[in-house]
């Protein structure tokens, strides 16, 4: 497997991860608000990267 496809991958699960954590922070009504938008952000930060990552990098045998 390739380096980058499996960074790709791990930024991906931290992106779910993150908004899952976010979502459980807004369904309770957390009063930190910006740091529930904060972590929102960089979790879809990672996410698409690492869907990008693991869908433009080629597997060569």
């Amino acid at each position: 497997m390739n380096v980058k496809r499996t960074f790709g991958t791990i930024l991906t699960i931290l992106g779910i991860g993150g908004l899952i954590y976010t979502g459980y922070g807004l369904i309770n009504k957390s009063t930190d608000y910006m740091a529930l938008s904060v972590v929102g952000i960089i979790a879809l930060i990672f996410f698409f990267s690492g869907i990008g990552l693991v869908k433009n990098t080629k597997d060569v045998a």
